[in-house]
Order: C-alpha cells, then sequence, then structure tokens
C-alpha cells in the first residue's frame, strides 16, 4: 500500500473542502483524546540507533487501516480515575507537560500504560515506586490483558488488584498531533515514548493487529520510503525524530525537556503544513 510521506500533496478535492472548513462553511467533528506511545530498546547494531515497535493494522480497520502504528489507542473515561495507584511524576506535573488539564493528563497517561499492555503484553508498573514487575506473560496475565481489552476491567482495578503502582516515571513526552479538521474521523493524539523495561517480553497479542516487529526507527523512515512500509504521516515523521537519538536513554532524556504544543496540520499552499523540526529533518533529507 501506497501511502504518501510529509510533504503530502493534497488532490484538488481536499483543498477545496478543507477551504470550506477553514472559512467555516463546515463543521469540524470534535477530535477524540487518544495517547500512543512509541516503544523501544536498545538496537542490536549501535550504530543504528533504538529500535522501535510498530504493529501492522487489519486493512478492515476503520482508522488507519493497513498501517504499522505504535501501540496507543483512544482515552477510557475510567483512566481518569483518581484512585489509581501512582507513582512517579503527579498528573499536575504530566500536566504541565502535556500542555492539559490535571484530569487529563491522568487519563492520557493511564491510557499510554494500559494501552501499551493490551497491545504489546508490556505493562509500565511495579510493586514499588522503584521496581517493575518483570514478568507479565503467563496465563493469569493474559486473562487481564483480555479483560482490560474487552473493558471488562479498568486499569486502576487491576493496578490495586495486582498490588502495584502505576510508573509514569517510565514515560517521557514526546508531541502531540490533531487529525486535520476535514478528517470526518478525528484524534487528538499525545505521543510517548517508554523503554522496554528489562525482563519484559513483547508479545504479538493486539486483536487489531496482524503482525509485529521490531526494527531501527531509522530503518522503518527508510522502508517508508522505498514503499515497503505504510506510515501515516505523523508515524513517519516520529520515527525521523527518534532515529536522532543514540538509545532509549537519550531518548527519554531529551523526552524530560520537552512541552507538548498539540500541532493541528492545516493547508498551506497546496500540502499540509509540517512543524518547524519537521521541515529540518525533511530537509536534511532532501526531501523538501
Amino acid at each position: 500500500m501506497h501511502i504518501p510521506l510529509p510533504p503530502v500533496a493534497l488532490p484538488a478535492e481536499v483543498l477545496a473542502l478543507a477551504q470550506e472548513y477553514d472559512e467555516g462553511r463546515r463543521e469540524a467533528v470534535a477530535p477524540r483524546d487518544a495517547a500512543t506511545v512509541v516503544l523501544t530498546r536498545a538496537g542490536a547494531d549501535g550504530s543504528a540507533g533504538p529500535e522501535v515497535y510498530l504493529l501492522s493494522r487489519h486493512t478492515t480497520m476503520a482508522f488507519a487501516g493497513g498501517m504499522a502504528v505504535f501501540p496507543g489507542g483512544g482515552v477510557d473515561p475510567r483512566d481518569a480515575h483518581e484512585g489509581v495507584p501512582w507513582a512517579g511524576p503527579s498528573p499536575a506535573s504530566w500536566a504541565a507537560q502535556l500542555g492539559c488539564e490535571e484530569i487529563e493528563a491522568r487519563a492520557l497517561v493511564c491510557a499510554a500504560v494500559r494501552e501499551t499492555f493490551e497491545e504489546s503484553g508490556v505493562l509500565l508498573a511495579g510493586p514499588s515506586a522503584s521496581e517493575v514487575v518483570t514478568d507479565v506473560s503467563g496465563d493469569d496475565w493474559e486473562a487481564d490483558r483480555v479483560a482490560l481489552e474487552t473493558r471488562e476491567l479498568s486499569l486502576t482495578e487491576l493496578l490495586s488488584r495486582r498490588g502495584l503502582v502505576l510508573r509514569s516515571d517510565l514515560l517521557g513526552a514526546w508531541a502531540g498531533w490533531t487529525t486535520p479538521a476535514f478528517e470526518p474521523r478525528r484524534y487528538r493524539t499525545w505521543f510517548f515514548v517508554a523503554a522496554l523495561p528489562a525482563g519484559q517480553v513483547t508479545r504479538d497479542v493486539s486483536s487489531e493487529s496482524v503482525s509485529v516487529q521490531w526494527m531501527p526507527a531509522s530503518r522503518a523512515v527508510e522502508l517508508a520510503e522505498e514503499g515497503a512500509l505504510a506510515l501515516m504521516p505523523p508515524t513517519y515523521l516520529t520515527c525521523l525524530d527518534v532515529a536522532r537519538f543514540r538509545d532509549p536513554d537519550a531518548l527519554l532524556a531529551e523526552a524530560a525537556s520537552r512541552r507538548i504544543d498539540m500541532f493541528t496540520p492545516r493547508v498551506e499552499g497546496e500540502h499540509l503544513s509540517l512543524m518547524p523540526l519537521h521541515r529540518s529533518l525533511l530537509a536534511a533529507r532532501g526531501r523538501l
């Protein structure tokens, strides 16, 4: 499947539609809050930079069908529960970094942890603020993962029953993307980064994917440019950004300094607009 990579040229009918939204002749659909996690690990070849975990979604999915994506999804209202066992930076601290209200920050961090477990089998939690659970691959854990996925169980209930705390310090804030106004299905998505915890392994468990794979972020960029890997523009640009760093520790150090301004692509001429950072990264690759 060929997906246009940035800078994305828009066909005439989409340009006309976008203009109608810009002029107020159409009302955009309200975006749904979502969180996605760039799960990383050190690459076997240290010179290739960090590896990222990608899931290839079923082609029948209503959103991003056939695309390779990071683990993630929409916020569940129960993700905002004040009783979630929590360790690490507080929801108030996250709100300042994510550029949102405290209740929304709590929900986003919980959604990031929950979706990562649902879609990769990796749980960013531990029995204390200084520990991470090491093996969550048994049948009992799988039953809990499925219960989360089907919404029979909330993250708060899972952690409380297991005697665990959510480790918010294992996440880093990375970027924020809102689907353009002219799209019929819209999300306001906060991107996080995380390192694969020692002792845990990813598992091909998501009901929304047909396959999963680890690869260097730099290789994902190359394959997308060759037309061999279908990435949505934000995923491609995130891989391009992540590939600049040597390992997960460097990514998390960078994330600690980031403050997220939600970015909504708009039409500039015949293309969708880009963040300044992404303009410079694409220019460096000779793509602008």
